[in-house]
């Protein structure tokens, strides 16, 4: 059986990441299932996303053009939602990134849009096919 079990991201600032990623996961349709001092996790689709600190960070922002993850995209639905997504992005921390080229920065047949947080972090949020 294939398939992603989960995604744990280290943040340097938990209450920013709490508000920011949590606003988008809630939007995107996860569930925050457990709490504490260091860290939350959210799920759905049968994974879950895990937000914590740690004392062995070795910095304190993300840098998604040097090695590692560049971006988590995340099926959102319908098109007005991811619409509505990027529209309320501004307001809880989130820039959207390509403006000049949504939704269709992918590719004319690739309806999404790309938002990166306070921290560096890049994430995409896809509309299903029609």
């Amino acid at each position: 059986m294939a398939g992603l079990h989960h995604v744990e991201i280290w943040v340097s600032e938990l209450g920013l990441a709490r508000r920011e990623w949590g606003w988008l996961l809630d939007a995107v349709g996860f569930t925050r299932t457990s709490v504490w001092g260091d860290g939350e996790s959210w799920a759905a689709g049968g994974a879950y996303l895990t937000l914590t600190t740690s004392p062995n960070l070795s910095g304190i922002g993300h840098d998604r053009r040097a090695p590692g993850v560049n971006h988590l995209a995340f099926a959102a639905g319908a098109q007005d939602r991811v619409d509505a997504i990027m529209a309320a992005a501004p307001e809880h921390g989130w820039r959207p990134l390509y403006a000049d080229r949504y939704p269709h920065a992918g590719g004319p047949a690739h309806y999404a849009g790309w938002l990166e947080n306070s921290a560096g972090f890049k994430a995409e949020v896809v509309a299903d096919l029609p």
